[in-house]
Formats: structure tokens, C-alpha cells, sequence
């Protein structure tokens, strides 16, 4: 009789003030090809530089183990939040990692975790990604490290790195997709009742509207500018709009938003292109047309930059996921 597989073990490393949906997000979808296949494909183990209750930036509490003497996970996953300055300096959460470079088959950091990883020295000349929000300390504190600010997740060899938060379920579900494939990975999208599955080279979409995230100076013309997609919308006609000079205007934008006036434009393109790919029959053609891309071709290229994927390829996977939650109910 052949063998019988072992779960592939899974290490969360926790610490105080982490944020709780980094640890939660990727535990939630690890146990989803869990409850179904015999046997249980992972095991999930907590851990900790203190165990017992660990305290989350939520006041909500985890249980964890200690980090083990010997840690031989197959893949380690670091959770990030406030705590993860404090973390990334602790000795025993660095061995953790040196010890997981050289013995784990994975390496991985959500949001903030990245900066445990990058404080170790194995980011360097590695390409990594981590919350938007966290961008420009990040690249400030290591620059040698390939930041790529606008990706949903990362992977360089061994290495895995995610967004803030939520990205942690997408990284997750690429982990399950790289060990049991892509149907499993799609089906427990689907019991998590989660988008399948975003690609990694996608945008952070979230910062979409985060263009705003400061004291509000640009929001009355990122309001305007929605309005008129389908305008040539220069750098000098949002700063004539702006009562400003473009030179003046271009800079007061960047520093404001953390994205050029260009880079804003389209990401507010691409908002409205893929609400309608995904949600309306229009032709991409009309889309490209109406929201200011001009042509389909300048539009596709656009979103295989910010999705990884072209409009039409967007479009099948939405109506594939409709009908998957229509005909297969949860197990």
C-alpha cells in the first residue's frame, strides 16, 4: 500500500499588538481544504516569542505555542501589525527566520510581517511587497530590497510576501493552489465566499481611494476627475482645476497622495474599466471608450499591469465565479 502523505505543517508566528485578520486570514483558508480531504492536508500550528494569550492590536486575544527549539516547518507564515517594530528586533523571532531559511520550503510575510523579514537581511535583492501604507518607511528603512508597492502578493524563490490584511487570504490561497491546485484553491475561495483568486501582480485596489487616504486636499478633485474619465485629464487641466501651476501641482499631488497625477488617472480608468468588465455586458471596446482609455489595445495593456490579467480573461473569470456560486452550494 503506498504511503500515506503527512499534512504539510503550517507555523503563524504571532506577537503582541499583531493585527489579527494577518493571522486569522491565511489560518481561515488553510482550513478549508482541511475539512474535506483524508488526509487533512495541513497542520496548522500558532506560535509565539511568549506563549500563551497573545494580545492583538484589536484587544482580541490568540492562544500560541512557544516557538519551537527546533522549528522544521514546511511553511512559515509572519503576521504583521504594530507590534512587528518591537518583533522584528527580537532575537528569537530573527533565529526563527534564519533557522526557516535554511529548513522550511516557505517563507512568508502579510502586510507589516515584511519588515521581519527584511530587518533578518533575506529580502535583500529580493523582489517583496507589504501595505501601501507602510511604502514609503519601508523602502526609506531597506532599500535594498525589490519593493513592489502595488502587488497583492510576491514570490522570489522561497520567499512570499503579501499586502496589508485581507491580501493575507490571497497569499494564502496561492499557497493552496502551489501544493493541491488550482480547483482546490478555487473551492475554498468559495467557502470563504472571497473573490478567486486575485493574481498576485494585481494592484493593492484598496489604494484606489486611498489617493485620498490624508487631510482631504485632492478629495473634491478626485471626485471631479471620476466624473470625467473619459476626458483628457492632463496634468494641466487638473491643475488649472486645482488653481495651481502644474509644476507646483504635480508636486503638492505626490506628496499628498503617494502617486503621480498620471498613475492616479489611471488607476480611476481602471476602477471603472473592471466594475463594468466584470459587472455589464458593454463590449470592451465601449468600456476603453468611455471611461478615457481611448483604445481596447491601451486598456488591456493597462490592466495586465495592474491585474495580471486582460479585460476579457477578468470578465470569464466573474462569470465562471457567478455560476460556481450559483450551482454548488457549500459543503
Amino acid at each position: 500500500m503506498p504511503a500515506k502523505l503527512k499534512p504539510r505543517t503550517i507555523g503563524v508566528l504571532i506577537f503582541d499588538d499583531f493585527q489579527i485578520l494577518d493571522a486569522c486570514g491565511p489560518i481561515g483558508a488553510f482550513e478549508m481544504p482541511m475539512r474535506g480531504m483524508k488526509p487533512p492536508p495541513y497542520q496548522l500550528s500558532i506560535i509565539a516569542p511568549e506563549p500563551g494569550p497573545v494580545r492583538s492590536s484589536s484587544g482580541a486575544v490568540m492562544m500560541a505555542d512557544p516557538i519551537p527549539r527546533q522549528p522544521n516547518y514546511d511553511t512559515l507564515i509572519i503576521a504583521g501589525g504594530w507590534g512587528s517594530r518591537t518583533a522584528m528586533v527580537d532575537p528569537r523571532v530573527q533565529a526563527l527566520v534564519r533557522t526557516a531559511m535554511k529548513t522550511s520550503r516557505r517563507v512568508c510575510s502579510v502586510c507589516s510581517g515584511a519588515y521581519i523579514l527584511a530587518q533578518s537581511g533575506v529580502l535583500d535583492q529580493k523582489r517583496a511587497t507589504t501595505h501601501w501604507g507602510r511604502t514609503p518607511d519601508f523602502q526609506r528603512r531597506y532599500p535594498d530590497v525589490k519593493l513592489e508597492p502595488d502587488c497583492i502578493y510576491t514570490r522570489d524563490g522561497k520567499v512570499w510576501t503579501s499586502a496589508g490584511i485581507t491580501a493575507g487570504i490571497d497569499l494564502a490561497l496561492a499557497l493552496i493552489a502551489d501544493d493541491l491546485g488550482e480547483e482546490v484553491a478555487r473551492r475554498s475561495a468559495q467557502e470563504l465566499v472571497v473573490y478567486h483568486r486575485r493574481p498576485g501582480g494585481q494592484s493593492q485596489f484598496s489604494a484606489l481611494l486611498d489617493i485620498e487616504r490624508t487631510d482631504g486636499r485632492f478629495t473634491p478633485l478626485l471626485g471631479w476627475m471620476r466624473e470625467r474619465l473619459e476626458e483628457e485629464l492632463t496634468v494641466e487641466t487638473l491643475a488649472a482645476q486645482s488653481n495651481m501651476s502644474p509644476r507646483n501641482f504635480a508636486r503638492a499631488f505626490s506628496a499628498e497622495t503617494g502617486v503621480t497625477p498620471a498613475k492616479a488617472v489611471e488607476r480611476l480608468r481602471l476602477e471603472g474599466a473592471r466594475e463594468r468588465v466584470e459587472h455589464s455586458t458593454d463590449s470592451i471596446d465601449v468600456i476603453a471608450r468611455d471611461v478615457g482609455f481611448g483604445d481596447p489595445e491601451r486598456m488591456r495593456r493597462a490592466f495586465v499591469r495592474a491585474f495580471g490579467q486582460p479585460p476579457q480573461a477578468l470578465r470569464r473569470l466573474a462569470r465562471t465565479e457567478t455560476v460556481a456560486s450559483i450551482s454548488e452550494p457549500a459543503e
